[in-house]
């Protein structure tokens, strides 16, 4: 029987001394299907959840899901809840990071990030990279071709070459769509070529300015009451300076203000401090002139001349002829005429243009063919040690005289595909290279190896992608991995590697791993239960960890089913299967040796 040391210590650190960061600590679940309330603590290194069917364990990862970002369905609600309210709590450099998600029985969700409210799509952009979630749709993914060769440039860490295609075949592109649009008819580019002249010349003869036709308006407005401006004006001039039209002068602020300020100087005579007031007093007087003469300036300038009126209305008119074809205003006609200026001294030299293209359009090629090529080759040397690691992975999950081979196929050209000569041979290209990636397997000695797609069966999937992950993970950069169904068409025989192969996995991340197999079990470093229980007489999912008692009784549960303690050795036998899977994985892992015999987390 494995002792305590067998399962993980909560309070796992780095060599830094600090928590992992991205781990996932706690989660928790009210008002979700079966789950009433649920409060789990994980640990690092390798957590299993295992109990009997249909108490929920699937509906865990679920849960997870849903604080991740994933699409809320309303039906999960459970029957009489308010709301489902799912929260993850995870590690996180400078404090932990908080996600959280409600959803209503009508179907509309909120999603939280430490409590402040986020859309779902933020969610997963924040949380999303530090969990990654594999289930049987993941598995189903590593048969698409296209993600296998995602797979092999992430193990090779060819993203940079990967790039470096990706730019050089958007520039081919680019050249090649303005190529096509160089391409012109005859009639199209005589069109083109006037209606271009036409308007720039339209909008420069119209000599617009920006902000002219606010200009035209105030100008106009004052037209049409300049009677009762002029009137206006005289008023001012009479008040301040006794300007009257009939030629009298009367009684104006300025001669109050002059009397008032010979005041002030004689006062200041006899007390300085009223030196002051005298300033300010001249001051005033200066002013009443300066508006006086203002006032008379602008009446002046107010258009009195029905022809004047005439002609501004008429220019008017003109802007906003060039606003309807051409912009919302001045600035946007002005910049218009620039481009249609531009755009005919484009199409006078198309000739030029399209000479300039073509050989632009043979160096681009030449780019993407060096680019293409140094990919490939790459690809085929990352091949090579993708097929030895993830060989030597699935001879350890059980699978003897297998083979495994990443093949590299250079893609051949059909029709009108775009292509390039690399190594003497025309072949296709696109964004992602010139190459196709097959990932071929032969899960029987003597037998040909042929696409994954072809030859894998459900089991053999699962830990043919077992063994990719596991090969994968020192390139993979997320902290949590969760398996769901990870051991599906998987038996006894096999399933005792493939819990090694998730422990090891969990020597680099925190792996959390459903299963119904003893065998995984009983490699876990965390154990939870998960089982039904009937409470106030409704059905409820209720989640246990387990101590090493508990667990060993878990593990005779699994062996022998729930009807062992009634056979007649009383479950003894399936007690003792269960202490031996634990011996056994405990001594396996002391074989494995110091360098794997912490999880990840721990120093």
């Amino acid at each position: 029987m494995a002792d305590d040391a067998s399962m993980a210590d909560d309070s796992a650190t780095t060599e830094g001394g600090t928590a992992r960061p991205g781990r996932l600590l706690e989660l928790t679940v009210s008002g979700l299907a079966l789950i009433d309330r649920l409060d789990l603590a994980f640990g690092p290194g390798f957590n299993v959840i295992t109990g009997e069917t249909g108490a929920g364990k699937s509906l865990l990862i679920d849960a997870l899901g849903l604080a991740l970002g994933a699409r809320a369905d309303n039906s999960l609600v459970r029957q009489g809840a308010e709301a489902a309210r799912v929260t993850a709590r995870m590690e996180r450099a400078g404090g932990d990071l908080i996600c959280g998600r409600d959803i209503n029985p009508s179907g509309r969700s909120s999603a939280r990030l430490d409590d402040e409210p986020v859309s779902a799509a933020r969610l997963a952009e924040v949380a999303g990279p530090l969990v990654e979630i594999h289930g049987q749709h993941d598995q189903q993914q590593l048969l698409d071709e296209r993600r296998q060769r995602d797979l092999l440039d992430a193990f090779g860490g060819l993203e940079p070459e990967r790039g470096a295609v990706r730019l050089a075949v958007e520039r081919w592109r680019t050249n090649e769509a303005a190529l096509r649009e160089l391409a012109l008819e005859p009639r199209e580019f005589v069109r083109r070529l006037e209606l271009a002249e036409h308007e720039a010349a339209e909008i420069d003869g119209a000599r617009v300015r920006v902000g002219e036709a606010a200009e035209i308006r105030a100008r106009l407005g004052a037209a049409q009451h300049g009677e009762a401006i002029a009137r206006g004006v005289a008023a001012i001039r009479e008040a301040l300076v006794g300007d009257r039209p009939d030629g009298v002068n009367g009684a104006a602020v300025r001669d109050v203000l002059g009397v008032a300020l010979h005041a002030a100087h004689e006062v200041a005579r006899f007390d300085g401090r009223f030196d002051g007031l005298a300033q300010r007093l001249a001051g005033l007087d200066a002013e009443t002139d300066d508006i006086a003469a203002e006032a008379r300036n602008l009446a002046e300038l107010v258009d009195h001349d029905p022809a004047a009126s005439v002609e501004l209305e008429e220019r008017l008119s003109l802007i906003y002829a060039l606003e309807r074809r051409y912009g919302d205003d001045e600035a946007a006609i002005l910049a218009h005429g620039q481009r249609m200026a531009a755009e005919a001294a484009r199409l006078r030299d198309l000739e030029g243009e399209r000479g300039r293209r073509l050989g632009d359009s043979a160096a681009l090629l030449g780019a993407v063919a060096r680019t293409a090529a140094i990919l490939s080759t790459d690809r085929v040397e990352a091949a090579n040690r993708l097929s030895k690691a993830v060989g030597h992975a699935l001879h350890a999950l059980g699978f003897a005289g297998t083979q495994f081979r990443v093949a590299v196929v250079r893609r051949p050209v059909e029709g009108t595909d775009p292509a390039v000569e690399v190594a003497g041979d025309a072949v296709h290209f696109d964004a992602t290279g010139i190459d196709e990636v097959i990932f071929r397997f032969a899960p029987n000695q003597g037998e040909p190896a042929r696409p994954l797609a072809r030859i894998a069966s459900g089991g053999e999937l699962s830990r043919v992608a077992l063994a990719i992950k596991e090969v994968l993970a020192a390139v993979d950069a997320t902290p949590t991995l969760v398996f769901d169904e990870i051991d599906t068409g998987i038996g006894g025989r096999s399933a005792d590697p493939v819990g090694r192969s998730l422990w090891t996995l969990a020597r680099r991340h925190q792996v959390l791993c459903v299963t119904h197999l003893p065998q995984i079990a009983a490699h876990a470093d965390v154990h939870f239960r998960i089982s039904k229980r009937q409470r106030d007489g409704r059905t409820v999912t209720e989640v246990e960890r387990l101590e090493p008692a508990a667990r060993l009784t878990e593990l005779a549960l699994m062996l022998g089913g729930e009807g062992m303690d009634q056979g007649p050795d009383g479950g003894a036998a399936a007690r003792a299967g269960a202490e031996q899977l634990l011996a056994r994985a405990a001594a396996w892992r002391e074989a494995a040796g110091d360098a794997l015999s912490q999880p990840a987390g721990v120093a």
